[in-house]
């Protein structure tokens, strides 16, 4: 989600690319949220670390404690930092239907625009 709302609302300014430390693949009610907010994630795909090896960041953002406590350090000159959101599926794996277990994702898309909205105003 935070790499569709960089590229939706700070094109230019954020070039994102998520990656994590196991691959999962893309939650669909991720990019059922993200398509009411009007930004398509659907052809996101899900990436392990490894394969972003050949760029150089300037920023390395954690989203999850997970992610913050495995996530290797970074050659160069990339400055780590951490926002923790609640993840959604997670949350709600042992309820159904879907309509039941959407207003957490809904909640952390909204958290999460908010937070690359200042991230955008931050790194400048």
């Amino acid at each position: 989600m935070a790499e569709g709302w960089a590229r939706k609302l700070h094109p230019g300014r954020i070039d994102a690319c998520s990656a994590g430390i196991e691959k999962h693949g893309i939650d669909p009610l991720a990019v059922k949220v993200m398509s009411e907010a009007g930004v398509d994630i659907s052809a996101h795909q899900s990436k392990l670390l490894d394969e972003l090896d050949d760029l150089d960041f300037d920023y390395v953002v954690t989203l999850c404690d997970h992610a913050k406590e495995s996530c290797p350090l970074f050659p160069g000159n990339a400055k780590m930092m951490h926002h923790g959101f609640d993840d959604p599926k997670t949350m709600t794996e042992s309820l159904a239907p879907d309509h039941v277990r959407i207003a957490p994702y809904r909640r952390v898309r909204d958290e999460i625009r908010q937070f690359i909205d200042k991230l955008a105003h931050k790194i400048g």
